[in-house]
């Protein structure tokens, strides 16, 4: 794509690097086939091709965002499918990220928009005052066919819809601390806590300690870590999501300078994906450049560490049916495709991939709460997928696909660590407590 960025314009970072992104665009189009927004709606704007026409024109002719501009732009999912699909490499992820930061600091929303994205931004990342709010939950569910009947409400009823009827104790897992190995110590890693998944799901977390300890493994929730700065990047704050990231890098470097690590584990895929990215995002901070590029060639999802351990054989009954649901994050934003599916197959699971898995499931972060009315149709026909391959269960790397599907689903989902933990000696999810033995017996397939 030819591009007439004038000299002065490139000497801003963001806009030279969006200029490099665009001019590798060559209008293939190929994008558009797995655009989960351009497939619901049919319109080119809301298609990645259409989207960058878009970003373009905004960003050379250095004029504000319009309402038009940034209603496709906010319909864009950040999933990623279009950087999977894309024969000539376009980083669309970090052009979408510079066009959301400068719409940030060129548009005034709505104030009703603004008040709820400074009112997610001020709850979500802070797990204190997220198991706060949800307290409340149980009340607000009572008004949700009220609040979809009023017009400008429809964002907070698909908040209430999604919030979880019981929200868990804090466990051991959800506080700074150090998890000693079983036996001799095989490796230390940093594990990242999390903002609303601890809250939401503090079992993941949990399971996969004591997963990584009996095999040896030393596992360290470092003091003054904090949220990953996922949710307010793509809001476009890119101030506070810099800071978020700093806060993790130092957090992060003092172990490493301490006792050191082997990896970074997180078993968010959304966070993992912002956490990769911290050497980008960092790159133009001379104090935090090489610390930050460092944490990210440590970062790992838990399956991609989990796989080069020996874990053994497994000790539950083989032959569990199980739908594995990739996150959008995980197979488009970190490229990881086959490990958890294989960790799961040595584990003893019969692993079913879900048909047009490339798609979203509607989740994307806040997404499903900002654009209910798109992420409900996602949901629709993610689950409707699902249900076709026949499960027992579903298993993902993705709190919020978790708390997504599960409002719809006719089988239970959990975490991917959760299972591996189980089948390996540990505790069965609560989530399976009626789950006694499988259907059928294993497939030579799946046995193989």
């Amino acid at each position: 794509m030819q591009t007439h960025f004038t000299p002065e314009q490139l000497t801003d970072p963001n806009i030279a690097e969006s200029n490099k992104i665009l001019r590798k665009c060559v209008h293939c189009g190929f994008c558009t086939a797995t655009c989960p927004t351009f497939q619901i709606l049919g319109d080119e704007l809301d298609s990645p091709r259409g989207r960058i026409y878009l970003i373009k024109d905004m960003l050379e002719n250095e004029r504000p965002a319009t309402e038009k501009v940034v209603k496709h732009l906010d319909r864009c999912l950040s999933c990623l499918a279009c950087m999977t699909t894309c024969p000539s490499g376009v980083h669309y992820m970090h052009l979408i990220d510079n066009a959301r930061a400068y719409i940030e600091k060129t548009y005034d929303r709505p104030w009703h928009d603004k008040l709820i994205r400074n009112f997610l931004a001020f709850v979500l990342p802070y797990p204190a005052r997220f198991r706060f709010l949800l307290r409340f939950a149980a009340i607000g569910r009572l008004f949700t066919g009220i609040l979809k009947a009023i017009p400008g409400m429809q964002r907070l009823a698909a908040m209430t819809e999604l919030a979880p009827a019981r929200v868990p104790p804090a466990g051991p897992a959800t506080r700074p601390g150090t998890f000693p190995p079983k036996g001799e110590r095989r490796g230390r890693v940093a594990l990242l806590t999390g903002c609303a998944q601890p809250v939401l799901n503090p079992d993941i977390n949990e399971a996969t300690i004591r997963l990584l300890n009996r095999h040896g493994i030393e596992v360290v929730l470092p003091e003054g870590e904090g949220c990953c700065g996922s949710l307010v990047h793509h809001m476009g704050r890119e101030h506070a999501s810099h800071h978020q990231a700093r806060i993790n890098v130092d957090a992060w470097t003092r172990e490493l300078d301490g006792e050191g690590l082997d990896a970074i584990l997180i078993t968010a895929s959304g966070c993992g994906t912002t956490i990769k990215d911290y050497g980008y995002m960092l790159r133009d901070d001379p104090a935090y450049r090489d610390k930050a590029a460092a944490v990210s060639g440590l970062a790992k999802d838990v399956t991609e560490y989990l796989m080069g351990l020996d874990l053994g054989d497994p000790v539950i009954p083989a032959g569990f049916r199980v739908a594995y649901h990739s996150a959008c994050s995980m197979q488009h934003g970190q490229k990881i495709t086959l490990q958890p599916k294989m960790l799961l197959k040595k584990a003893g699971f019969e692993v079913c991939d879900v048909p047009n898995g490339h798609l979203c499931c509607g989740s994307a972060g806040i997404y499903n709460i900002m654009q209910p009315d798109i992420a409900k149709e996602l949901l629709r026909r993610k689950v409707e997928t699902i249900h076709s391959t026949e499960p027992e269960l579903i298993a993902t790397g993705n709190i919020g696909c978790m708390t997504q599907i599960a409002t719809a689903a006719k089988m239970p989902i959990v975490h991917t660590a959760q299972l591996l933990d189980w089948a390996y000696g540990g505790q069965k999810p609560r989530e399976l407590a009626g789950l006694d033995r499988p259907r059928r017996q294993p497939s030579v397939a799946a046995a193989e």
